[in-house]
């Protein structure tokens, strides 16, 4: 498949209905995807930025110019939570407590047994109950609820 033949696919990809769209030809693999991924943020270290570019100059200058006070960037030290991070096992909707009127199933500080249920994944309209894989206590819950996740994402964190 040629260059053209892909621009012209995205165009009519970006004209249509279609949320996604995938083509496999022998060793070639196309994947379009209109939907936005919601993604939890994973903790990042704060660092002062830099900028590279020369500053302008103004083209509405005062007879007074104040000098330009910047505030120091202070950056928290970054504490990573102890424990296992749980990950979930499938892509779908993450439920936090049994029902929206209901308390959380867990939440920091919890003790936990294994097996016991993290959350819920709704998937395809099944309820799947995530498990403990062992005893211990909830350090950190890293999804929000109703948050979409994917396979492999930590939820939460057990030490």
């Amino acid at each position: 498949m040629n260059i053209t033949e892909i621009k012209d696919l995205m165009g009519q990809f970006d004209q249509s209905s279609l949320r996604e769209f995938s083509y496999t030809n022998g060793s070639e693999q196309l994947h379009f995807s209109k939907n936005e991924a919601v993604a939890v943020p994973a903790p990042v270290e704060l660092a002062p930025t830099v900028s590279s570019l020369p500053a302008a100059p103004s083209a509405t200058s005062s007879p007074n110019p104040e000098p330009a006070s910047e505030a120091p960037v202070v950056s928290a030290p970054v504490v990573e939570a102890e424990g296992e991070v749980v990950e979930s096992p499938l892509v779908g909707v993450a439920y936090l407590s049994p029902a929206p009127d209901r308390p959380a199933f867990v939440s920091v500080g919890d003790s936990v047994k294994k097996g016991q249920t993290l959350m819920i994944i709704e998937a395809m309209k099944v309820m799947n109950e995530v498990p403990a894989p062992r005893d211990g206590v909830v350090t950190e819950v890293l999804v929000a609820n109703e948050a979409v996740i994917e396979f492999g994402q930590g939820l939460v964190r057990i030490k």
